[in-house]
């Protein structure tokens, strides 16, 4: 058998399949693609479903592929065992009412046998017990020795889940033990020793399983291959762990140059390593594949993967950043047979850099907190309050402070840890309040329940005669709203565009024969309804014909908005790459808000790169056109969908010229020239991956040019200097500054010498203890800390206990010399009982704590309070 790399391996399947007919189809990315039931591609076959349920037709009825996947579910696994991973690779051939068994079955035999050249006395077939064609197929067209067949039950055998199709399956095994198999019984016994490995699974999808649980043939069976890349490497490679096979060996070699760690020398160690490995792998795919980090979603599972790997590296003594080194070797191993990561590495590396930082600070802020918590535990079990504060104050997700309190032989109270977390979001929806669907304001909008066809005219025209067909207020329909009254108008059309998309209800008037109304929105109703919301300013409002009449100057505002969000999409893109995605819009009459993914702080140069794009495309004028059109149609085109609204069969296309192509069922402005000009006013980040951009346009941009020039002249008077000498004054002003506040800490930190030697005075003996207490003046919770330190270095031995009061508050700090903390006492238990005193709570290390109160009156009482705590 001739020893071939992952890569050879790859290669020669899907070359082999290619021979037999088959279209070579590149892997899908690990983000599935209209398919809502999967966080992540987890099988070969997944980005496929389509074809085999007939939803699409598939490029070619003979399919090869080697697909990406992702797989969490064992990730406590992941390092600890020879096969388990979260990022491999699935080999695949499929037919779809295509070949079946009589093809199948030979072919898989043909590669197995005289292109891998494995050794056919290594070689075992399973079947379904009651699938006689397959064993039949098996004995005749293959040269397979009949006794090395064995038939086996559902459980192994038979693909199903729940009603659908399904069939039975026949699996190829490599077997590495020496006792001879004979019967079912031998076989099964080698596979419990880990001594059979199963790499090739033929499902037979000829039934279709219906809710009575009968199993009907399908008029078109089909075929599903699957072939674990790194299971067949580690045979093809004579290695016994998928760790140690060519690619992933490549991983795990750079892991330990980073580390400073031997592989293989010690039990413990070898888990933190392969984990990097893995994960490595992992977070590198994910990312390139457009997956951001955040808190839900596949952005958490990459999020928790990435945290997880960085822990292990400080499990390994490694406390630097080092995943991106890690990427490296990743982008060694994969870059030629995935060329996309290669194009990508930069935007990857970025991400993994932002987001170790991150969590480097993160585990630093909250380790501290819990190895507090973990010397203050009693027993082995963790406190769920302690774990929840750990989430809620420190971001430490729960299976984080889980693994590391396992390491420690604990296990957490995960019933008090939910019951903080399910306490936290009954006080968040009481916070919110209850509201109604469109506002407790607003609670009239729903009133009318039979939904209407309001046919909207506002797309050529802001004037149009219609008939008021229903008149409501907060509790019913009526009949007719009086001057100064206020309630909800539907009309059989409309020219006012209702809320949707991110753009904002129109306003303006209604008026009829008797009576004139101000619109001061419009709205879509829980049922459709477009509902205008209106205040009746003279007479008496009825049903009836009357002249709808937009605010023509707030519509072109907006539109000019709306377009402008457009054109800021397109140029996000351009200048922040194509993971930029729309995640959210607005936009009104004075400004617009748009939300995107990004993974973080645009730049002041990217900032103004995007103002140019935009306002260069204003400046050409271009015409702007919209397009009705089917929905595959739209997507042919390559037309985004920049708001997330639920499009019908036929759907709107706006094309600002060759620039930008939306589906959009907004108001736009008639060319690119109408919106003026560009402007962003802000640039911000609204959650994790997520930015916020808002921006102005038209007149509104003029407006904020004189704001920022009248704010010069002022600051011209202030400063009594030109424009052009504003900066350097400003500058001169903060270097001043600067010096007074470094003379200002200098005698600050003199004063605290002064208490050092003041409080050392002060000294007393509890109980045969050298005892330090005091309060002192002016002084911050973190210049406390290091003023207790510096009383303890000359003490030697014993207690300090500072407390130091604020506005409305009072600190505490306590630190007990190593000698002290050896006879018994625990600084964080002491100043827990002080702060209570003072209204406070808190805990810490043995030797050192810090803690707070509400309650600054109490400061002498607690300080007091230490001698007989001493006692305890």
């Amino acid at each position: 058998m001739e020893k071939l790399t992952t890569n050879e391996i790859r290669q020669k399947y899907l070359d082999f399949f290619k021979e037999k007919e088959h279209y070579v189809m590149e892997s899908f990315p690990l983000v599935p693609k209209d398919d809502k039931s999967l966080l992540l591609i987890n099988a070969g076959m997944a980005p496929l479903k389509p074809y085999f349920t007939g939803v699409k037709v598939p490029p070619s009825k003979r399919v090869t592929s080697c697909q990406k996947c992702i797989r969490t579910g064992d990730i406590d696994n992941v390092g600890r065992t020879k096969r388990h991973a979260t990022f491999f690779e699935m080999l695949g051939n499929f037919s779809f009412g295509d070949y079946f068994k009589e093809e199948i079955i030979p072919w898989a035999w043909e590669f197995v046998t005289e292109v891998l050249k494995i050794d056919k006395s290594k070689l075992y077939a399973t079947v379904y017990f009651e699938d006689d064609e397959a064993f039949e197929i098996w004995k005749n067209k293959t040269d397979i020795n009949p006794d090395r067949i064995f038939r086996l039950g559902k459980e192994d055998n038979f693909w199903e889940i729940g009603v659908g199709p399904c069939g039975p399956c026949s699996e190829i095994h490599y077997y590495k033990g020496t006792d001879e198999i004979k019967t079912t019984d031998d076989f099964i016994a080698a596979s419990d020793r880990d001594e059979m490995t199963e790499f090739w699974n033929l499902v037979f999808t000829q039934f279709d399983k219906d809710e009575e649980g009968n199993y009907n043939l399908l008029a078109n069976p089909n075929i599903d291959t699957g072939m674990g890349l790194e299971r067949m490497a580690t045979i093809m490679q004579g290695v016994d762990s998928i760790f140690e096979i060519d690619v992933l060996k490549n991983i795990i070699d750079k892991v330990t140059e980073v580390t400073g760690k031997a592989y293989g020398k010690n039990k413990a160690e070898d888990v933190s390593i392969r984990i990097i490995a893995d994960h490595a792998k992992s977070i590198a795919f994910l990312i390139g594949d457009g997956v951001l980090p955040s808190n839900e979603g596949r952005g958490y599972v990459l999020r928790r993967l990435l945290r997880r790997a960085a822990r292990h590296g400080r499990v390994l003594g490694h406390k630097k950043l080092f995943l991106n080194q890690i990427i490296s070797a990743v982008m060694e191993s994969y870059g030629k047979a995935y060329p996309d990561l290669l194009e990508r590495r930069e935007y990857i590396e970025k991400i993994v850099d932002l987001e170790e930082k991150k969590f480097h600070e993160t585990l630093d802020a909250g380790m501290e907190m819990l190895l507090g918590f973990v010397e203050e535990t009693e027993g082995d079990t963790f406190s769920g309050e302690h774990a929840f504060k750990l989430y809620d104050t420190y971001g430490f997700p729960l299976e984080l402070t889980e693994e590391i309190i396992a390491e420690k032989g604990m296990k957490i109270d995960l019933e008090a840890f939910r019951k903080e977390m399910n306490d936290q979001r009954q006080r968040a929806r009481a916070a919110r309040g209850e509201s109604s669907y469109m506002g407790s304001e607003n609670s009239g909008i729903d009133v009318l329940e039979e939904a209407v066809s309001t046919t909207f005219t506002g797309y050529s025209s802001l004037s149009d005669d219609a008939e008021i067909v229903f008149i409501y207020n907060e509790d019913e329909l009526v009949e007719h709203l009086e001057a100064g009254q206020k309630g909800y108008v539907v009309s059989d059309r409309t020219p006012f565009y209702a809320e949707m998309g991110g753009q904002v209800g129109d306003v303006g008037f209604i008026a009829g024969e008797a009576f004139k109304a101000e619109v001061h929105d419009t709205r879509k109703s829980r049922n459709g309804n477009t509902v205008h919301l209106v205040a009746v300013l003279e007479g008496n409002l009825t049903k009836g014909k009357a002249n709808f009449q937009v605010a023509e100057a707030v519509r072109k505002s907006t539109e000019r908005n709306h377009t402008a969000t457009h054109l800021l999409h397109k140029a996000l893109k351009m200048v922040l790459g194509s993971h930029v995605n729309q995640a959210g819009s607005v936009v009104q009459p004075d400004k617009l808000r748009f939300d995107f993914n990004h993974f973080q702080p645009m730049t002041e140069e990217e900032i103004r790169s995007v103002e140019q794009i935009v306002n260069e495309e204003i400046l050409k004028a271009t015409p702007v056109s919209t397009a009705l059109m089917s929905m595959s149609d739209a997507k042919a085109s390559g037309a985004m969908a920049l708001f997330d609204e639920k499009y019908g069969d036929e759907v709107r296309v706006l094309s600002v010229g060759e620039f930008s192509m939306e589906l959009c069922g907004g108001t736009h402005v008639k060319n690119s020239g109408e919106i003026g000009l560009f402007k962003v006013t802000s640039e911000a980040g609204i959650a994790s991956g997520v930015r916020r951009i808002e921006a102005v346009t038209g007149m509104n941009s003029f407006e904020l040019f004189n704001q920022k020039e009248k704010t010069l002249s002022e600051l011209q008077d202030l400063l009594k200097v030109g424009k052009n000498e504003i900066v350097n004054k400003v500058s001169a002003n903060l270097q001043d500054m600067k010096a007074l506040q470094k003379e200002l800490e200098e005698t600050r930190k003199a004063q605290s010498l002064g208490y050092v030697d003041e409080l050392l005075k002060m000294k007393e003996e509890v109980h045969g203890v050298q005892l330090v207490r005091g309060e002192v003046q002016n002084v911050e919770a973190g210049d406390l800390r290091d003023l207790t330190e510096k009383i303890l270095d000359k003490l030697q031995s014993g207690i300090v206990v500072l407390a130091a009061k604020g506005e409305g508050k009072v600190n505490f700090s306590v630190m007990i010399s190593k000698d002290k903390v050896k006879d018994g006492y625990h600084a964080g238990k002491l100043i827990k009982e002080i702060a209570a005193i003072a209204g406070g709570g808190g805990g810490g290390r043995p030797d050192m704590a810090q803690a707070g109160g509400k309650k600054p009156e109490m400061l002498q009482e607690a300080l007091e309070a230490v001698e007989e705590l001493l006692k305890k």
